[in-house]
């Protein structure tokens, strides 16, 4: 039986959200638990590859990460067989369904993987709220809810590792190579 079968047959259930939306449902969950198993992985390999002065924060950080989003793909893969569908949560599946593109092998600087990771937690939370949207639209305020708790953290995640440079993009931006002073310091104190 295909992914593509299989990722919209449901099993009996007595859930009173109607097949038709279940179905719907199960399929964007299930492209869902794909990224997010996508995601998970590419953020150890980032973890794992890490050099660079920076190199324990960020180990930490992607450490820290990639348990989030392992605790969203059982959430995920729960919410589908609560419904009635079967969750499609192997490597295998995870690969051919991503909408994440592949993981550069060939960076070691730590800059490098936070660049590489924001530009995949960018559009993994474009379709964390394209399923907020859509769930909402099938009168699944559960799955809703799910997505909006899920996005929460990743625009928080994504926000940690652009936070990581910003700084050297204003600076790219302002055409300047020093930091500037925001404030003056108050008469009386050196």
């Amino acid at each position: 039986m295909s992914d593509n079968t299989i990722s919209s047959r449901l099993y009996p259930t007595r859930i009173d959200i109607p097949a038709e939306a279940r179905v719907q449902i199960v399929v964007l969950l299930n492209q869902t638990l794909a990224a997010t198993l996508d995601l998970k992985t590419q953020v150890k390999q980032a973890h794992w590859n890490v050099k660079g002065t920076d190199f324990y924060q960020l180990h930490e950080l992607f450490d820290e990460l990639a348990g989030e989003l392992e605790e969203y793909v059982d959430m995920v893969a729960e919410r589908v067989t609560a419904l009635g569908g079967y969750a499609l949560g192997t490597a295998r599946a995870a690969a051919s369904n991503s909408i994440l593109p592949e993981y550069p092998f060939d960076i070691l600087d730590g800059k490098d993987h936070v660049i590489a990771l924001a530009d995949r937690f960018a559009p993994y939370a474009k379709h964390i709220r394209e399923a907020i949207a859509k769930a909402d639209e099938l009168d699944d305020l559960d799955t809703a809810d799910l997505y909006t708790e899920i996005s929460r953290t990743i625009d928080k995640r994504l926000w940690f590792l652009e936070a990581h440079l910003q700084v050297a993009e204003i600076k790219a931006e302002n055409g300047k190579a020093g930091t500037t002073k925001t404030h003056k310091t108050p008469v009386g104190v050196k």
